[in-house]
């Protein structure tokens, strides 16, 4: 399990084991009178976006939807010099 503020992912080579760390993560959700948001939660996918980064099999991509706002913004007209 990894967790990172307020998101967390659970992944196990096998369905088991990840079934597994779920119940685990769960249990301490309850334990800790924590709520999940359930419209917000994703089960048995095979690629994701966390942290603003493609998840799958394949790896980590860069989730080009991020990528494609960035390319399409104009290009700078003027330059502020410092001193």
């Amino acid at each position: 399990m990894e967790v990172f503020m307020d998101d967390f992912s659970v992944f196990r080579n096998s369905f088991q084991t990840c079934l597994s760390h779920l119940e685990r993560m769960w249990k301490r959700c309850e334990d800790t009178n924590l709520c999940l948001n359930w419209k917000k939660s994703h089960f048995m996918v095979k690629e994701g976006i966390v942290l603003d980064h493609k998840i799958s099999k394949n790896g980590i991509e860069v989730d080009k939807a991020k990528v494609d706002v960035i390319a399409k913004l104009p290009h700078p007209t003027t330059v502020k010099v410092q001193s």
